[in-house]
């Protein structure tokens, strides 16, 4: 049964329990879900790394603020420049194909017919599509069907940036703020602990909006911030003496 819904060109048919699908938050989830994790877990081993060393309260909280403020400015500058290229090769490949449809639209019509006939359609009909698409907006279905350039996956910097070093920020003060309301011998168990739950909940908040199982990405966030924070504690613990 089809339901009806409103466009540019009048009422348009829908498929009634069209599937959602998840891939259009791929830019910005990736970059949420990268910062978060790495505030989380580089402060709470940085904040480790320097209680194991028997550093006074001052200078464990001094180095958490630190990391805090490096750590998001590091993550919006390398998010910026790598979305930054991945744009740059973007509006290198539009530039182009707008060269190719203005100098060759009818090898292009015939490529673009091509593509549709490699994934099944009868040639007749392939060509039907493409003709039809090229009156629409031609440069979008090239981009979209030959080159794999959408819309909602467009490379967007700023919002990367952002996306990034807010969610570095927001992680690494939980275990910052944990290091400074706990004290003595209990800092250390007090970071542990709020890390461990912080990654299992981001790792579990991450796989279920990007539609991916949450038991096997809570698993490997965890694991994974464990390693980091044993390492550095005993680091400190070791080395700290010493120097």
């Amino acid at each position: 049964m089809e339901t009806q819904r409103a466009g540019k060109h009048g009422p348009e048919p829908a498929v009634a329990g069209r599937e959602p699908h998840l891939s259009h938050r791929s830019n910005w989830l990736r970059a949420a879900v990268l910062g978060a994790n790495d505030g989380i877990v580089s402060t709470s081993s940085l904040v480790l790394g320097v209680a194991g060393a028997g550093a006074s309260q001052e200078a464990v909280l001094t180095a958490g603020v630190a990391g805090l403020v490096a750590g998001a400015l590091s993550m919006a500058a390398g998010e910026y420049v790598s979305v930054s290229s991945q744009r740059d090769s973007e509006n290198a490949d539009r530039r182009l194909e707008r060269r190719e449809l203005a100098s060759d639209p009818a090898g292009e019509l015939v490529e673009l017919a091509a593509i549709y006939e490699a994934r099944g359609l009868e040639p007749a009909l392939a060509l039907q599509v493409a003709e039809s698409l090229t009156r629409r907006d031609a440069l979008g279905a090239h981009l979209r069907d030959e080159l794999g350039i959408a819309d909602e996956r467009r490379a967007r910097p700023v919002q990367a940036a952002w996306s990034s070093a807010g969610a570095f920020a927001s992680g690494a003060a939980l275990p910052l703020a944990a290091g400074a309301l706990a004290g003595g011998e209990g800092r250390a168990p007090a970071v542990v602990a709020v890390t461990i739950v912080a990654l299992a909940v981001l790792g579990w908040t991450g796989a279920v909006i990007g539609g991916a199982r949450p038991a096997p990405a809570t698993i490997r966030v965890v694991v994974w911030g464990a390693i980091a924070m044993a390492a550095t504690y005993a680091i400190g613990t070791v080395f700290g003496p010493i120097v």
